[in-house]
């Protein structure tokens, strides 16, 4: 590792583009990845918008091996406070060598913005590994899968896009079933996921989609981590 690498703490949203941007990091010679941040709505203890159970990020962070940084957000949650409690964690993060924070963001120059401006003067770097155009999303797409990630539809916005998809693993299969007008990654928030395998973890999650719900205008699968059946339960005695 360079003695200038850059120290990074990655936006963790427990989706595939978080997860592939931590893949492409890893590959980087002048990259450490110190921890993942997620934001945590408190109440539900999910993960904001994506909705997956906390205990499932921190089984990510397991399998990447990296610390989890949890920021609790209250429900419902202003703008000012969640920038208040998003600058505690740079704060924080400043103090511990942090000098970038990475952002699996692709195309959206509006959230790029947002994300240069809430770090501005925090002494901290706004990076963007796996930035690139909404023409080159489909590829991006293929390379995930080729590569080996895996992932689950946690949310569906049916303003959108089909909310029979909630719960559907994300594969060829489905990139082949959505519309021409759907980002194949669902960036303009078409859909979020959760990624359960991949070359960014050392083992894959078992995961099962649960319940299927709509709430405030979204519809979502409940992803649950998989049961396991009990070690030698054909031999025990009745």
């Amino acid at each position: 590792m360079p003695a200038m690498a850059k120290r990074v703490l990655l936006a963790w949203s427990s989706g595939k583009d978080s997860a592939w941007a931590l893949h492409v990091l890893g590959r980087r010679e002048d990259c450490e990845v110190v921890g993942l941040l997620t934001t945590f709505n408190q109440e539900a203890d999910r993960v904001s918008m994506h909705a997956v159970r906390r205990e499932l990020v921190q089984a990510q962070a397991e399998a990447a091996g990296l610390p989890l940084w949890e920021v609790e957000l209250p429900s419902p949650c202003c703008n000012e406070e969640y920038e208040r409690r998003m600058g505690e964690a740079h704060q924080r993060a400043k103090a511990q060598g942090v000098t970038h924070m990475a952002f699996g963001d692709l195309f959206l120059e509006d959230i790029r913005e947002y994300r240069i401006k809430m770090l501005s003067g925090s002494g901290i770097d706004p990076f963007f590994p796996i930035w690139c155009s909404a023409r080159e999303t489909p590829a991006l797409a293929g390379r995930m899968l080729d590569a080996g990630l895996r992932a689950v539809i946690t949310c569906v916005d049916p303003r959108q896009l089909d909310p029979g998809l909630a719960g559907r693993y994300y594969d060829q299969a489905l990139l082949s079933e959505l519309p021409s007008a759907v980002d194949p990654c669902g960036e303009r928030g078409e859909f979020h996921t959760f990624c359960f395998a991949g070359p960014m973890f050392s083992h894959p999650i078992a995961v099962q989609p649960g319940e299927i719900v709509t709430r405030e205008g979204f519809r979502f699968a409940d992803v649950k981590a998989a049961e396991r059946p009990a070690r030698n339960q054909s031999s025990r005695s009745p």
